[in-house]
């Protein structure tokens, strides 16, 4: 005979966190020692970002003096202007100050703050690294769901190759062949799409230039997407052949429930938690890792701010870049391990 004490066990259970406690005190607990240890890691990408960067060979000031006849009074009038004739140590504590009331300085050669060149170029990056994680988490869940399905397949085994093959290929040599064959055209393949921008010198309006944007998004976005799905579709093949071998599994396919309903309803559902905790992490790195495509294809956002800062070098707008970079994965690492102890319970009660 079931008590209610009995029938009330189970809620309890649900919402606590195993030894009594509210579950929502347990997650907001976890998330602020999570975000304890993402301030401390943010400050010591200010400081690692600073000292970096002055490391770097090369005078700015004598790199934007080029083609101009300058004395050398003009050339520390100029360092003067910049604040580059003070000592490091006082430089520091300026960069500081400056970041923590969100001030990233002006860019030398730009001469314009560093927050407006970053927020012209932000956009151009979240469209093309939002599309390429896209392709990427599509492709490699439903490969990986395919292939962890039927394990030693054909399917599998194709798939499973191919995906490591561009994992391991270098970014920058694929957006190259990428660039030469479906671009430049080779052979009796024409270039088909554009080599370089993110829009024609004569776009035109209305969804025509809609169509001629994704044109130039083609290549790049697919350079991102082929080097990282293969991480999805891994992750994804592992967890769905640790739910495959599951009790739950067995017993549903004995109840008599289609094979692939078995797959949808049950053990899919379970697999995917740690490929969104994935795709969380991932995006800070797709973010950051937009720097090579961009290069290559020439695409105007942060990454190719960045690059050019690199050329001069523009010590203000290399350390803003790179802080924006940097930042966004460390939020998003902590974003996901947040999400994850929030939809698994089993994480919560360990």
């Amino acid at each position: 005979m079931t008590t209610p004490l009995d029938a009330a066990e189970p809620a309890v259970q649900a919402a606590g966190s195993g030894d009594g406690r509210p579950a929502h005190r347990g997650t907001l607990r976890y998330a602020l020692s999570k975000a304890g240890g993402a301030l401390l890691s943010i400050a010591m990408v200010i400081v690692g970002t600073f000292f970096a960067f002055r490391m770097l060979p090369g005078d700015p000031v004598r790199a934007l003096a080029q083609g101009r006849n300058m004395t050398p009074e003009q050339l520390d009038l100029e360092r003067h202007r910049l604040g580059l004739d003070k000592p490091l140590i006082d430089q520091f504590f300026d960069f500081v100050g400056k970041t923590l009331r969100f001030d990233l300085g002006t860019s030398y050669e730009y001469k314009r703050p560093v927050v407006d060149l970053i927020g012209d170029r932000l956009g151009a990056t979240l469209l093309l690294a939002g599309a390429g994680l896209v392709i990427a988490v599509s492709l490699g869940l439903w490969q990986g769901i395919r292939a962890g399905w039927r394990p030693g397949s054909r399917f599998d085994r194709f798939s499973t190759g191919v995906s490591l093959v561009l994992w391991s290929v270098p970014t920058f040599w694929l957006g190259l062949l990428l660039l030469m064959v479906f671009a430049a055209g080779i052979g009796p393949i024409p270039g088909i799409f554009p080599t370089r921008g993110i829009e024609s010198v004569d776009a035109p309006d209305g969804f025509a230039y809609l169509l001629d944007v994704g044109m130039h998004m083609v290549l790049p976005c697919l350079t991102l997407a082929a080097v990282i799905y293969a991480q999805y579709l891994l992750v994804m093949r592992s967890s769905l052949l640790d739910e495959v071998s599951q009790d739950y599994v067995t017993t549903a396919r004995a109840k008599g429930l289609r094979d692939d309903e078995v797959r949808r309803r049950h053990a899919v559902p379970n697999a995917l938690l740690p490929t969104v905790t994935l795709v969380f992490m991932r995006i800070g790195f797709v973010v950051g890792g937009a720097v090579t495509v961009e290069a290559i294809f020439s695409w105007p956002g942060l990454g190719q701010l960045f690059y050019e800062a690199i050329r001069v070098p523009d010590f203000t707008l290399m350390q803003g870049t790179f802080m924006l970079l940097t930042v966004s994965v460390i939020l998003m690492n902590t974003l996901a391990d947040v999400v994850y102890h929030v939809i698994d319970p089993r994480v919560r009660s360990a």
